[in-house]
C-alpha cells in the first residue's frame, strides 16, 4: 500500500484513506494507492469501500508539478475506471473541496456524500486544459449537459445542496465524513448502473452552437472554454468508450498548449508573489482599526474592501458634508453586495455599525492604520499625513494609496520612517484584484509583512515595488501610451490600434481606457513630467491639446472618442483625426500603414522593455512581479500569461526586433534593457 493512501478492513468495510498533503491531489502515490485499496477491498470480499481524505479538504486536484513530464503509470483514468468497474461498491465521503481529479474521482464512484459547505467543481478551464480523467464525459452522465456546460467552461464551484439538487449527491450531511458515510453503508442502497453507462438528456439540435457563439464573445481568445464545449458535446454524442479516450487525448495534448503554460505559470505565480525575499525575517502586526483619509470613489472603495473583510473603519474628511457623501457611497457599495446575494442583510447591518465618519482627524487616533486616498497632489498628501501623525499613535502605520508620486517626500518630516509605506489599490478598489505594496527605504520588515498580510485579508493580490514614476504598473502603463502616441502620429487612428490590442486579448485597448478612466489624469501626470523630460526624448501633444479642448472622455462625452449620451460605445470623430494628421503634418511627419500585427508587436516590446528595466533597477524582485500586475491591474489576457512570460513564449529574439524598430520609429526616445540590448 502506498505511504499516502492506506486501506483499513473495519468489519465489512474497507476504509480508504488519502493523505498527501496539503491539498490530496491524486499525484502517482495516490493513484498506485487506489488501485492496491480496490485489490485489498475485494480481496476481503467487503461489502463496501469508503474513500475520504486527510486534513482541510478532499482531493483537490492532479498534481500540477507533473505537468510537462512525461505521464507516469499508473493513469487516472484507469485508476478511476477500476474503481467504477469494482465489485465492491465504492462511496466518497467529501468535504473541503472537492475539484478537478477530486470530483472525477467521487463520479468514479457508486455513491457520493459531502459535507454542508463542501464545494465541487472542474477548474481545469483555468489552466488551460479539459479534465484528464473522464470529468466531461461523466459529469453530463451525471448531473445533464448543461449543467455541466456551466461548470467545466467556467471553471465555477458550487456548494453540496445545488449539486445535490442537480443530481449529483446522495446525500449532504453535518459533521465527520467518515461517521456519515459508514452510517449510509449500514443501510446501503441498491447500485444503480454506472455514470459512464448512464445516457445524457438530449439537448437542443443547436444548443452546442449556440453555445460556442456566446462562449468565443466571453471567452476573448482563450481557447479552453471551447475546449470543455467540445468534450462535452462528445459525451452528448458518443458512447464512454468513444468520448473518454478522446478527452484523454486532447487533456495531454493542452498540457503543452502555449496557453496552458500561461495559465500555469500564472497560477503558480500568485502562489509565489507574497513571499518575496524583502519580507523575510518580517512578522505581520496586528491591525483591527483602519483609517481611510478621503471619501471618494476610491478612499469609499478602499473602505467598503476593509469593512467587509472584518475591520473597523474610520472614514476622514474635509467636512462633515463630505464626510456624510462618503458614508453614503460605502453604504451604496453596502447594498449593492446584498442585491447581488454576497452580503447577508444581518452582515450589512454590522458593516454599516463598523463604519465611523468624520472631519475630525482626532477620530483617527486609535487606529493602527491609516490609508490615504485623496487627490493626487503633494502638498495635500503631506497635510494628510501630518494631521494624522498629530493624532495616531507614533507606531501606527502611516500608508499612501498614490499612483505616481515619490512617497518619500509625501512623508516627509514625519517621525517614526520605518512605519511608512505604500498601498496602491486600483480602481474600483473594491473589485480589483491588485494591490502594489510600495517599500521605501525606509520600511521595516514587520511593517512590509503587514502590507502583504492585509492584502491577503482583502483577498487582493499584493506585489512589492519600490519606488520610481508609476511604481511597476502606472510606470509600464506610460511607456505602452507614449509609443500608442507615436504610432497615431506616424500612420494610425485611435480606432486601430484599439482593435489591435482587443485582438491581442486586452479588454479594451490605449484609447479606449483613457476615455473610459478620464484624460486629464495622465494629462496632470505629464504636466508633472514636463520640467525634468529630456529635450531630445519625442514629444506627441495631441492628448494635451483634446484636454485643453475640454474633451475628457465618457463623461464629458468627448475625448478620443465621441459618445451618445447613456451609451459607452466609442465613435470615430473627425475632430480627433483631423487634429492627428494636422500635427503630423506640422512636425513634417509623413505617414504610413502600420498592420495589427505591427501594432502588436511595437507595443508589446515596450511593454517588455519597460518590465526588463523594472526587475533590473530592482524595483521589482522578478519577472513574475511585473507579470501579475498586468494581469491583475491592467487586464493583460491571463492566457497570455502577462508580458515577461510572453516575452519568453514568442522567443527574445523577436522582442529585440521589435524594440529595435520602435527605438528607429522614435530616436532617442528609449532606454533598452540589458536583456533586449
Amino acid at each position: 500500500m502506498s505511504n499516502v493512501v492506506s486501506c483499513e478492513i473495519k468489519g465489512d468495510i474497507a476504509l480508504v484513506k488519502i493523505d498527501n498533503p496539503p491539498v490530496n491531489a491524486t499525484g502517482v502515490a495516490v493513484r498506485i494507492g487506489l488501485l492496491d485499496a480496490v485489490a485489498a477491498a475485494e480481496k476481503a470480499n467487503a461489502k463496501a469501500a469508503i474513500v475520504y481524505c486527510a486534513g482541510r479538504t478532499f482531493v483537490a486536484g492532479g498534481d500540477i508539478s507533473e505537468f510537462g513530464k512525461p505521464p507516469q503509470e499508473p493513469h487516472l483514468p484507469d485508476v478511476y475506471q477500476t474503481i467504477e468497474d469494482s465489485s465492491v461498491p465504492w462511496i466518497a465521503a467529501t468535504h473541503g473541496t472537492t475539484l478537478g481529479g477530486g470530483f472525477e474521482l467521487a463520479m468514479a464512484c457508486d455513491f457520493r456524500l459531502a459535507q454542508k459547505g463542501t464545494r465541487f467543481g472542474l477548474p481545469e478551464v483555468n489552466l488551460g486544459l479539459v479534465p484528464g480523467a473522464a470529468g466531461s464525459q461523466r459529469l453530463p452522465r451525471l448531473i445533464g449537459v448543461e449543467a455541466a456546460v456551466e461548470l467545466a467552461t467556467t471553471g465555477q464551484l458550487i456548494d453540496a445542496q445545488k449539486l445535490y439538487d442537480l443530481g449529483g449527491l446522495d446525500e449532504v450531511f453535518d459533521g465527520d465524513p467518515l461517521e456519515a458515510a459508514t452510517a449510509f453503508a449500514a443501510d446501503l442502497p441498491t447500485v444503480l448502473s454506472p455514470i459512464s453507462q448512464r445516457t445524457p438528456a438530449v439537448v437542443a439540435y443547436d444548443y452546442f452552437e449556440n453555445k460556442r457563439a456566446e462562449i468565443v464573445k466571453r471567452a476573448k481568445g482563450q481557447t479552453s472554454p471551447l475546449d470543455n464545449l467540445r468534450a462535452i458535446e462528445w459525451a452528448a454524442t458518443l458512447p464512454f468508450k468513444e468520448g473518454q479516450p478522446k478527452e484523454r487525448a486532447l487533456h495531454l495534448e493542452l498540457r503543452d498548449s502555449a496557453q496552458s503554460k500561461a495559465l500555469r505559470h500564472a497560477f503558480f505565480s500568485e502562489r509565489a508573489v507574497s513571499k518575496p525575499k524583502a519580507i523575510e525575517g518580517g512578522t505581520p502586526l496586528e491591525i483591527r482599526k483602519i483609517t481611510v483619509v478621503g471619501g471618494g470613489l476610491m478612499g469609499a472603495g478602499i473602505g467598503f474592501a476593509c469593512l467587509n473583510a472584518g475591520y473597523d473603519v474610520t472614514l476622514i474628511e474635509r467636512d462633515q458634508a463630505a464626510a456624510d457623501a462618503g458614508r453614503e457611497r460605502i453604504e451604496g457599495l453596502i447594498a449593492g453586495g446584498v442585491k447581488r446575494g454576497k452580503i447577508s442583510d444581518e452582515k450589512a447591518e454590522k458593516l454599516k455599525s463598523n463604519l465611523i465618519v468624520s472631519d475630525d482627524y482626532a477620530a483617527s487616533a486609535d487606529a493602527d492604520l491609516a490609508i490615504e486616498a485623496v487627490f493626487e497632489d503633494l502638498s495635500v498628501k503631506q497635510q494628510v499625513f501630518q494631521s494624522l501623525a498629530s493624532h495616531m499613535r507614533e507606531d501606527a502605520i502611516l500608508a499612501t494609496n498614490t499612483s505616481y508620486i515619490d512617497p518619500t517626500q509625501i512623508f516627509d518630516g514625519i517621525t517614526n520612517p520605518s512605519r511608512f509605506i505604500g498601498l496602491h489599490f486600483f480602481s474600483p478598489a473594491h473589485i480589483m484584484k491588485l494591490l502594489e505594496i510600495v517599500r521605501l527605504p525606509t520600511t521595516s520588515k514587520d511593517v512590509l509583512a503587514t502590507g502583504f498580510d492585509l492584502g491577503k485579508r482583502l483577498r487582493k493580490v499584493g506585489v512589492l515595488s519600490g519606488i520610481c514614476d508609476g511604481f511597476i504598473g502606472n510606470r509600464i502603463l506610460s511607456a505602452y501610451r507614449r509609443q500608442a502616441d507615436y504610432l497615431l502620429m506616424d500612420g494610425c487612428t485611435p480606432k486601430q490600434i484599439d482593435e489591435a490590442m482587443r485582438g491581442f486579448g486586452m479588454p479594451m485597448g490605449p484609447y479606449e481606457l483613457q476615455d473610459l478612466t478620464g484624460l486629464q489624469i495622465s494629462w496632470a501626470n505629464r504636466k508633472r513630467q514636463a520640467p525634468t523630460r529630456s529635450p531630445n526624448e519625442r514629444y506627441v501633444r495631441i492628448g494635451d491639446l483634446l484636454c485643453e479642448a475640454e474633451r475628457f472622455g465618457q463623461r464629458s462625452q468627448k475625448g478620443w472618442y465621441a459618445y451618445v449620451e447613456g451609451d459607452r460605445k466609442p465613435n470615430e470623430d473627425s475632430f480627433v483625426t483631423d487634429l492627428i494628421e494636422k500635427e503630423a503634418s506640422e512636425a513634417g511627419i509623413e505617414r504610413r500603414t502600420f498592420t495589427d500585427q505591427e501594432i502588436i508587436d511595437r507595443l508589446l516590446a515596450v511593454m517588455i522593455n519597460e518590465g526588463a528595466l523594472i526587475v533590473e533597477e530592482g524595483i521589482a524582485e522578478r519577472d513574475l512581479d511585473v507579470d501579475l500586475v498586468k494581469i491583475h491591474g491592467y487586464g493583460f489576457p491571463r492566457w497570455r500569461g502577462g508580458p515577461m512570460h510572453y516575452a519568453n513564449e514568442i522567443g527574445i529574439d523577436r522582442v529585440k526586433n521589435a524594440i529595435a524598430d520602435v527605438a528607429a520609429q522614435s530616436p532617442n526616445s528609449w532606454r533598452l534593457s540589458e536583456r533586449l540590448k
